[in-house]
């Protein structure tokens, strides 16, 4: 911003010894003292442009705009249009500063982000005592302290003490999120409430928060093809440029077409007009405005190129598991045989607290004004837990069991209508059975619905049983599934839509998703995951919502609109200038007014994009 700063002060002296120049011009004072006041403002006013075009002469070995423009100057001086040399670099400075500032609102969201990355952290020494290290001295296994108000230094597990974290730096989530010993934490969350001790699980280099990091610098660094292609058809063009202006100048004067100072004049228009300031302009603004516009909403864009490519997105398909539903297992209805309700739960409970499982966790969370009684208990991996209660052998779990009719036609239509089953039995006979299921993530429901109107195919991809993925299927009338799969058979899932013709978006948020997340046209991370590499990712959803994939390929169909709209404006203006110039008759005024005013009113084009839609105003916080 320091140097956005410093140009509109060189901008406003300009201007001052232009207004000084106008002033001692219509007071006829004698020509080289205006000519002088003129190009003190010329001086002035076009020290960034010919820094910048030395530069770019220098790193690209390539003539650039801003050194058309400064001929463009230097040829009105020649032929001494002294106001008008002055005018054109005092407006080509103010489309620059323009810019500068399209592209500092559009990186302001993006750099807030390069902070959320912690750089200290409080380390417990193996005396017990404290010490204030750098987060990347820490290593796996190390003990943390944060204390209220920190961030949390390197992502762990909390082994000491509950609290609240703010999590929204990495989810999204706006209300502190509750945690306690065994939780995962992760850096760069702020604690709320209480005094935590934390140990180290991750490489501090390999954060969720360090991973966002060096995501976003990727994002800010690529370029898309359409940005690639405009760099390298300025070099020539501005060649090109200089050889018409040239040929106007001292070619059309010996073929009798104009007179030698006419023709001088019409060339250095030429320089003028024809220069591909608006065309150079017309993306990389619309690109930036967007990936800002798709950070405020929680959507991070790894660069143009994903962006570009979303607007084609026909297909999207999503993983099940913590990406559609939830991912934490919810108890939805329980059944109890020869025993009464009181005496099934309280068993059910008492023994299920001792397990560390995720069901029994979803179990003893659902159920906890069950008061337990003292139990003995063994856990047998992959069958379930056995505790004994006054003499009485309780199991469960997937022992096998003794059952009866009722029992086992419950039970088989529980599985069959999808649930996950726990099974309790008493001294070897089912006495009862808990309902679970991953619940549908809310906004599932209208992020599909709306897809499915937008004519986007939806696919799901799952390891999950046939009839837990039609359930899921039907309720959210996806339009295919394909269940019981391995990470393996997701990619290849992916590669037979992709050999049928469609452009693939896939969600997901498993470790288990990474290979398909790869090969798909855009893979795209929930904000809940943990696993996923943002390597393979090209979108992160850091909000969690599912409804993003559709404003991901509304934004991109919104940003290539506006570049279309910038490229056929800004190429309509230099025709219409230039047939003016050579066919009629211009002033170099009118030539700087009408060139610089539609560079200047392509990058206001493109900061609409900056601009935040009603019905996007709920997602940014």
């Amino acid at each position: 911003m320091k140097r956005i700063y410093l140009k509109i002060t060189l901008l406003i002296i300009a201007i001052a010894f232009i207004v000084v120049g106008f002033i001692l011009e219509q007071l006829n004072q004698k020509e080289i003292i205006v000519a002088i006041i003129y190009a003190l403002g010329f001086i002035v006013g076009g020290f960034f442009t010919l820094r910048e075009a030395i530069a770019y002469l220098k790193d690209e070995r390539a003539l650039s705009v801003d050194f058309l423009m400064f001929i463009a100057a230097i040829g009105a001086f020649i032929i001494r249009e002294y106001k008008e040399g002055a005018i054109l670099i005092l407006i080509f400075a103010l489309s620059h500063i323009l810019e500068d500032y399209a592209i500092f609102k559009s990186e302001k969201t993006f750099t807030s982000l390069l902070k959320i990355a912690p750089t200290e952290a409080t380390l417990i020494n193996k005396d017990g005592g404290e010490e204030v290290v750098h987060v990347h001295d820490l290593k796996i296994d190390d003990i943390i302290k944060v204390r209220v108000g920190d961030q949390v230094g390197a992502d762990g597990i909390i082994i000491e003490g509950n609290t609240a974290l703010d999590e929204r730096t990495i989810t999204g989530e706006f209300v502190p999120s509750e945690k306690g010993v065994n939780d995962l934490v992760y850096a760069g969350t702020i604690n709320v409430t209480s005094t935590i001790l934390v140990k180290v699980n991750k490489d501090p280099e390999e954060t969720v928060a360090q991973n966002i990091v060096k995501f976003v610098k990727e994002a800010q660094e690529l370029r898309t093809d359409r940005e690639t292609l405009i760099n390298k058809i300025e070099k020539w063009y501005v060649w090109i440029v200089i050889v018409l202006a040239l040929f106007v100048m001292f070619v059309t004067p010996l073929l009798g077409v104009f007179e030698r100072v006419e023709a001088l004049y019409k060339g250095v228009i030429v320089l003028v007009v024809a220069s591909p300031c608006a065309f150079v302009a017309s993306v990389t603004p619309a690109i930036l405005s967007s990936l800002s516009y798709g950070a405020k909403l929680g959507i991070l864009i790894k660069g143009g190129i994903p962006l570009e490519k979303a607007r084609k997105i026909d297909t999207i398909v999503f993983d099940k598991t913590g990406t559609i539903t939830e991912g934490v297992p919810q108890v939805v209805g329980f059944e109890s045989y020869h025993i009464t309700h009181e005496e099934m739960l309280r068993a059910l409970v008492s023994i299920e607290k001792e397990s560390n499982h995720p069901l029994a966790i979803a179990i003893v969370n659902h159920f906890t004004d069950v008061k337990t009684i003292p139990v003995t208990t063994k856990e047998k991996a992959g069958m379930g837990i056995k505790g004994t209660i006054d003499g009485d052998v309780y199991l469960v779990g997937r022992f096998k069991m003794e059952s009866c009719d009722k029992c086992r036609k419950e039970t088989e239509q529980a599985i069959e209508d999808g649930f996950t089953i726990v099974n309790i039995a008493k001294n070897n006979m089912m006495v009862g059975i808990v309902k679970l299921r991953d619940t549908i993530r809310q906004e599932a429901y209208g992020a599909i619905q709306h897809l499915n109107e937008s004519n986007i195919s939806t696919h799901m991809l799952t390891g999950d049983n046939k009839q837990i993925a039609r359930n899921v299927v039907n309720e959210l009338k996806i339009s295919s599934c394909a269940s019981e799969l391995m990470p393996e058979d997701k990619v290849n899932e992916i590669k037979k839509l992709k050999d049928a013709g469609k452009t693939v978006m896939m969600i997901g948020d498993g470790i288990n998703d990474a290979p398909a997340l790869a090969i798909s046209d855009i893979g795209v991370a929930m904000g809940s995951s943990t696993d996923v590499s943002l390597e393979v990712a090209d979108i992160v959803f850091i909000n969690n919502q599912l409804d993003s994939a559709d404003k991901v390929i509304h934004l991109s169909k919104r940003m290539n609109n506006v570049i279309i709209q910038n490229m056929i404006f800004s190429v309509l203006v230099i025709i219409i200038l230039l047939l003016t110039n050579l066919f009629s008759v211009m002033s170099i005024s009118i030539g700087v007014i009408g060139h610089e005013g539609s560079t200047i009113l392509v990058i206001l084009n493109s900061l609409r994009l900056l601009r935040i839609r009603k019905e996007d105003k709920d997602m940014v916080k």
